[in-house]
């Protein structure tokens, strides 16, 4: 395997106080942590191939198990008993159960730094993605990416952040606190990015397409979103959070990632979160071109994903049904509530998402606070969209009770 010289950059001399170049092998950076530089000559105890052989075995006793159908798994228990939760678009059932298994098997390292972790789902979403493995940057979770993007590529030299009106949040906020001006574009009638607007209003600095977008499960169409991408300066950056990909269904949505190799100046975000039922445990990553990633890199924690959530990623890549159950799952509930929405006179913005978002007719806030009083937790208030409720995609049973509480509260 070819050995990759890291350089460990932009570090304050009263962190590091002496400056030097690390040599290991493997994929991505390695990077200084609190028991200092590390060397993999004489500091690790496992190798990549140990770590992959104790995954393996993982995987195996969870084949090994009797077969349990997502369906029957028992009700997720969501950190208050009684509490019916779709407030943070999570998926309810939870991680595969090789990533289970893998976790299990990953308690004799935890007392190790996890680069040979990091270095195996490297390779896997490489493999995955069809790029290298020094395309790939992992994150707590694809908010670590949307902050480093922001601390890297917005601010008062660097530029502004673009985005949408209403989008996912955290990266607004991330790009304030580096002191950037933000700019929000309004979404068109059709819930789209509204493209030509975004451009219009970039110089430098950073464009933020959430696609599908986060609150209104909707899409900005392929064609319009590669048109966009060929014809934006180099000098400004895009960020594609996909994070709602798996869920998308519609002919005119697709990925970005084939669009990286020729643009230095895209990024595309994913994360574990959602299909593979890992939010809490914290893991995404990012695809952009070598240079990009460089200029990333000094903002990033030393290893920022913990070895279980590594683990846990790595293991749910090789289960072949976690993607398409969890699909399955989601679009029966989906069409269910939909569809009773539907009868009873409301209209919901076509999902690509394990969310929806309708109009209620009236102020929202009221109606999230009544459901609130019955246990059922829905979506926060966007104040793009004051008349409009965002309702994760739980299991059936939840948007029975969803969909019953609603009744009363909107009679």
């Amino acid at each position: 395997m070819t050995s990759h010289v890291k350089r460990i950059a932009s570090l304050r001399s009263k962190r590091v106080p002496d400056f030097r170049l690390v040599f290991c092998c493997g994929f991505g950076y390695n990077f200084h942590t609190r028991g200092g530089l590390k060397n993999p000559m004489n500091t690790i105890s496992i190798s990549r191939r140990k770590f992959a052989h104790l995954l393996a075995a993982g995987a195996a006793a969870a084949v090994a198990r009797p077969a349990i159908s997502f369906a029957r798994q028992p009700e997720h228990a969501t950190g208050t008993a009684g509490i019916v939760r779709l407030s943070a678009n999570e998926n309810p059932y939870g991680p595969s159960l090789k990533a289970h298994q893998a976790m299990q098997n990953s308690f004799d390292v935890c007392c190790r730094y996890p680069d040979e972790a990091n270095n195996v789902l490297i390779q896997g979403l490489a493999k995955l993605n069809g790029v290298s493995p020094d395309q790939i940057v992992l994150g707590d979770g694809s908010s670590e990416i949307l902050k480093l993007g922001a601390e890297t590529f917005t601010g008062p030299t660097q530029g502004k952040l673009i985005a949408a009106d209403p989008t996912f949040e955290a990266i607004l906020e991330y790009a304030k606190a580096n002191g950037a001006d933000v700019v929000k574009v309004p979404l068109t009638s059709s819930f789209a990015h509204d493209l030509p607007k975004m451009s219009a209003a970039a110089k430098n600095g950073l464009i933020y397409i959430c696609n599908p977008n986060n609150p209104t499960a909707s899409i900005t169409p392929k064609n319009d979103l590669r048109e966009f991408i060929a014809n934006t300066p180099r000098e400004t950056m895009i960020i594609v959070d996909e994070a709602y990909f798996h869920y998308a269904d519609s002919p005119d949505y697709e990925t970005m990632i084939p669009l990286v190799k020729d643009h230095p100046n895209l990024i595309v975000a994913r994360t574990f979160s959602k299909i593979y039922g890992m939010a809490g445990l914290r893991c995404g990553y990012c695809v952009a071109q070598p240079e990009t990633i460089k200029r990333m890199h000094p903002f990033q924690m030393w290893d920022s994903v913990n070895i279980m959530a590594l683990a846990a990623a790595t293991a749910s890549l090789d289960d072949v049904d976690q993607v398409p159950n969890g699909q399955r799952l989601n679009s029966e509930a989906k069409t269910f509530v939909t569809g009773e929405l539907d009868k009873m006179g409301y209209k919901t913005i076509r999902s690509q998402a394990n969310f929806i978002m309708f109009d209620c007719k009236r102020p929202v806030v009221p109606l999230i606070q009544a459901l609130k009083q019955r246990n059922v937790h829905v979506g926060r208030l966007f104040p793009a969209l004051p008349n409009y409720m965002r309702v994760t995609i739980g299991k059936k049973s939840e948007m029975e009770a969803f969909l019953s509480a609603f009744r009363q509260v909107a009679a």
